[in-house]
């Protein structure tokens, strides 16, 4: 009787375990997903936005101009975090291995990134050339981004 309530319960036990094995390797391969789908919404919001920067910046209309600018800047900061180890692959990523091997200097630059939009805000309107002032603080670390951390497509 006794050894059939342990074989019983080891049963149980191995259900258990093997459900919640299951379970965490799904959660695992959906935030995989999620994260590196999070971050390709995060660089394409960031060029959809750099697109109207430029635009207002044209048009003269520097303050939602800036409002932009600290968005992205933002943005530039939250990017830190999706680049983790087990995210190099999958889900279509058009990251290169640089960014986890050359990992100071991607998140280097995406703080330069940051801090240059912060710059152009503050600058803009005082700018002589706005467009050599988002060519030099925005375009500008978009393509050092692309050449080295980036797949062509």
């Amino acid at each position: 009787m006794k050894l059939k309530y342990i074989i019983k319960v080891f049963k149980y036990i191995f259900f258990i375990f093997t459900f919640l094995n299951i379970s965490y390797t799904a959660h695992s391969n959906s935030s995989v997903e999620e994260i590196i789908k999070g971050r390709k919404a995060l660089f394409s919001k960031n060029y959809s936005t750099a697109k109207k920067v430029q635009a207002f910046t044209s048009k003269g209309d520097l303050e939602k101009a800036k409002k932009l600018m600290i968005e992205m800047s933002e943005n530039y900061k939250n990017l830190l975090n999706y680049f983790p180890e087990n995210s190099k692959e999958g889900f279509k990523t058009e990251a290169l291995p640089a960014i986890w091997n050359s990992g100071e200097e991607f998140n280097d630059l995406m703080k330069k990134s940051s801090n240059d939009m912060i710059e152009l805000a503050s600058i803009i309107e005082s700018s002589d050339d706005s467009k050599s002032s988002l060519g030099k603080l925005m375009w500008s670390n978009c393509k050092a981004c692309h050449k080295k951390f980036r797949a062509p497509h």
